[in-house]
This record gives structure tokens, sequence and C-alpha cells, in this order.
């Protein structure tokens, strides 16, 4: 009961220590006081993208630039102060390869992050750079993704107390301002909410996210939203539908699995599902395979797979997209308690597909077993992507720049690819070899869930694979050195990413039928 009490009241010091980012707004005229920020790609652009300012005020501006010898390369940024009425003019380069909303979305972020401090509003001269509404509705998503923070359980500073200027909105300017504010409300905002979802879930500690808890977090954020239905099947339900796999895993824990299913169909939504399925471990100690101590606690993230899933299905619904989607979150903790799983156990998934357990930190395919073999024995999805935090070996090959691709299907991984290179959240394409079918063969049972012979995140992208049907399109994101980051990217402060959200919600938006050949 004592710890019961305490998590109450830390969940009781949430609505009271918690800040909010800067708001969006969109208007045909600047503020007249606070920051302008002025996107540039080159000196000539000056001219017509600071319009706002009077002859002198632009002249001390291009003088600047020069003594500064500004490069105006993407997030390059200068600062100057003492200009015109502004108490900051922060210059912004915008020229890059980078696709156009990526650019677009990373000057709101640098802007939000640039400006986090500064006292007053925030007026981006987006005229003349955003040429649509959906480019402006662009930079106000990078806007609200730049400025996040997760300063739940941070006391406020006495000595640096926050003013009320720090939560003025950023006012993004143009003449097409009230046709991107109708277009904000439909999507931008829809999938801001989406990340900041998913970011907050990773970010909450252990002792607060529970499976149950996460299940919860999901049904007050579809609150109201029409088209979706939520279910969380709990442990008897489990276990009479066979999902031995998943609950192996949550046996040393004193907190039950679940398994969450959340489905959106939307309005003109026609044909069979998109399913996508997340790894939910909401903390992985590595069970009695148990991990290293340094470190550790980062494993509290080891969920924002299921995160990402949820988080998009949100963008969608709350966004009214034409779409039928669905979420399932494979839900457990992966503790060393007395009636963990040993290695060397033998399980049988959904569907009586037995699986022989030689590494207890092998955990997120075998939760990923249940939630991928239900989803297509039940849905018939027209796809399957599943996403994970799942091998460390991904992050060797690939870094935090890049999550891990593998598919049986050309067609399903090219959209993917072509998803992530528009969204910004890039995937490298990993191969499938035959081989690793052998190199995963049991003496015991139907399949092993490690092997030497084979590399690591080929192996788990083969597991999981091996639950779904051959003929359904699938894909497997090992999101392991993506989903948290260590420095500060214009739209990802450092820490939880909520990586893959913008790229499912592309991907899901602009979905075509894929052959179920593989």
């Amino acid at each position: 009961m004592r710890r019961l009490a305490a998590l109450a009241l830390l969940a009781s010091t949430v609505a009271t220590a918690a800040f909010a980012a800067r708001p969006v707004a969109f208007s045909a005229e600047a503020p007249s006081s606070g920051v302008l920020v002025l996107p540039l790609g080159s000196a000539e652009e000056l001219a017509t993208r600071g319009t706002m300012l009077d002859a002198a005020s632009r002249e001390a501006v291009s003088r600047a630039l020069t003594a500064a010898n500004f490069r105006y390369r993407a997030s390059n940024t200068l600062s100057l102060r003492g200009i015109g009425p502004w108490s900051q003019i922060l210059v912004v380069g915008t020229a890059g390869d980078a696709p156009q909303d990526v650019r677009l979305q990373n000057v709101g972020g640098t802007a939000a992050r640039e400006t986090a401090r500064e006292d007053g509003p925030v007026a981006i001269a987006a005229g003349g750079y955003a040429d649509n509404a959906d480019a402006l509705v662009q930079i106000g998503v990078g806007a609200r993704l730049g400025g996040y923070s997760f300063d739940r359980y941070r006391s406020e500073n006495p000595d640096r107390p926050r003013s009320a200027g720090q939560d003025a909105p950023i006012t993004i300017v143009s003449p097409l301002a009230q046709q991107a504010q109708s277009q904000w409300r439909s999507q931008g905002e829809a999938l801001s909410e989406g990340v900041y979802f998913a970011r907050d879930l990773i970010t909450e500690p252990a002792n607060v996210l529970s499976p149950e808890a996460f299940v919860t977090r999901t049904r007050e954020a579809f609150r109201g939203v029409s088209g979706v239905t939520i279910e969380a099947l709990d442990v008897p339900q489990m276990q009479r539908l066979g999902m031995n796999a998943i609950l192996s895993v949550g046996m040393g824990s004193e907190r039950p699995p679940r398994m969450l299913i959340v489905e959106y169909r939307g309005r003109g939504a026609e044909g069979q599902p998109i399913v996508l399925a997340g790894k939910g471990i909401t903390f992985d100690s590595g069970g009695i395979s148990i991990k290293p101590a340094s470190n550790m606690w980062r494993m509290k993230g080891d969920m924002a797979g299921a995160a990402a899933v949820v988080g998009t299905v949100l963008s969608l619904a709350r966004s009214g997209a034409p779409v039928h989607v669905v979420a399932v979150a494979a839900l457990s903790d992966n503790m060393p308690g007395g009636g963990a799983a040993r290695p060397g156990d033998v399980v049988a998934a959904y569907g009586g597909r037995t699986i022989e357990r030689l590494n207890t930190d092998a955990e997120g395919r075998i939760v990923l077993a249940d939630a991928v073999s239900y989803a297509d024995r039940r849905f018939r999805p027209a796809a399957i992507v599943d996403v994970a935090t799942l091998t460390g070996a991904i992050v060797t090959a690939l870094g935090s720049d890049y999550a891990g691709l593998f598919s049986r299907h050309d067609a399903l991984a090219s959209q993917l690819l072509d998803a992530g290179e528009s969204s910004g959240e890039l995937l490298w394409r990993m191969p499938l070899n035959e081989r690793y079918a052998s190199a995963m063969e049991s003496p015991i049972a139907d399949i092993r869930d490690i092997s030497e012979n084979a590399p690591g995140a080929g192996a788990g992208a083969h597991f999981i694979g091996s639950f779904i049907s051959p003929a359904t399109p699938w894909a497997h994101l090992d999101i392991a050195g993506t989903s948290w980051r260590t420095d500060n990217q214009p739209t990802v402060p450092s820490g939880a990413a909520g990586t893959t959200v913008r790229l499912l919600d592309r991907f899901v938006r602009d979905f075509r039928p894929v052959p179920t050949a593989g």
C-alpha cells in the first residue's frame, strides 16, 4: 500500500510541475515586438523575406550577415539584437538538399529551440518562403516538436522562474494564414499530438508507466475521438487465446502484461486495415539474462515501438484521415522475479507455434510473436509493420541516423523508404537471408529466439516474420538506434524522439495495396 500511495503522490505532482511548449498560431501580420525569425537561403532573399523590416533595419541585418560570414545552410543561426523594435532577430539558414517538408519543419523546430527562453512572442516570417498552406503547417509542426520538453517532475527554480512571456505563441506570418490555421487544426496539430504522446510515454519513469498505465493513458488520449475502438486483453483473456509468449515475458513482474488493440476506421475507408504492431516492454531488466547496470535506466524506453504505433493512430484519428488502421501494442515488464522465465524454457505462442527461449533478454521478439500472429489471423490485414527497439546490433550497423528496415516484400519496403525520406525519419534496408531460418532451428521446439550463426538484427527480424503468413505483406522496423537522442536536432530535442510517428503517419496516408507474393 505504501508503494501505491507513493505512486499516487508522484502522479499528483504532474499537473503542477509540467510546462507546455509555446502554442502555434498563424497571422497575416507580425507582432510589433518580441523575436522575429527570418528564414534565409541566401543573402538575396533578405529583400523579399524581410519586408516587415524598415530599410535601415534591413541594411543592419545585411551588414551583420556579411560580417559573420553567414553560410545560410539549413539550421545555421545568427542572433542579432538592438535592431528595430525587436528584442531579437534570429536568422535561420534554409539552404540544403533535404525534402521540402523536412526543411520547413527544421525551420520551425530551430526557431522554437533557439527562442525557448525568450520573454515575449515569436514571429516566423514565412511570406515568400512557404508558398502554400501546407508548407506553413509543416513549419508549425516543426515548432511544436522542436519546443518539446518533459518537465513533469521538475520543480520550478525560484532563482530562474518561468515568465508568462515564455508561453507566448510562435506565430507563423503569411498572407495564407487563414487557410493554414484551418489546416493546422485538422492535421498539423494532430500529428504533433501523436509525437508528443509517444515522447511522453517513453520518457515516463517505469515506476509510473506500467502496462496497465499505458492502457489508461491511451484511453485518455483517444477520449472523444470518433471512429476508434480500444480493447485491452488481460491475463485470463490471453491465456484463453494461447498467448503464452507474452505471458512468459511478464511472469517475473508484479505488474501483469496487456495486449492493447486500437482500431481506427476513418470515414470512407474501405478494405482491410494496415496493422502497426509495437514492442511495449515498459521496463527491460533482461529478466534472468540480466543486463549490465550501466545505462539500464534507458530501458524504461523499451516500449518506444508501442508508443509510436499508438501515437500514429492517434494522429490519424484526430485528423479524421480516411484510412483503416490498427495499432497492436504488446505491453509487458521484463523482470527477474521468482516466477520469471528461465533460459531454455519452451513456450507456445498464439496459434501454437513453439519457441525455445535461450535468452530472456530477447523478449521483444517474444511479445511480438503473439502480437503479429494474432493480428494476422484476426484482421487479415493489407500489411503489417512492426516497430521495436529490438537489437543493439542495428545500432552498431546504422548508428542513430537510420532505423533498420527488413521486409520480404519489395513494394512495401519501397513505400516505407519513401515515407522515411519525406518525413525525415530515415530507414536503411537490411537483408533477410534464407539462411537465418536454418540458423534459428531448435532441436526441441519450432524455433529458437536467438542464434549465434546469424546477424543479431537480421535474426530478430526473421523470428518475428516467421509468425506471419508469407503471403501477408510485412516489414519490421528496428528503431533501437533512433528512439533516444543524446544530441539536439531541430525537431528532436535530446531524449525521447517519438521516432516513426511522422514516418508511419505519412506511410498510412499514402499506402498503396501491395501484392501478396513475397
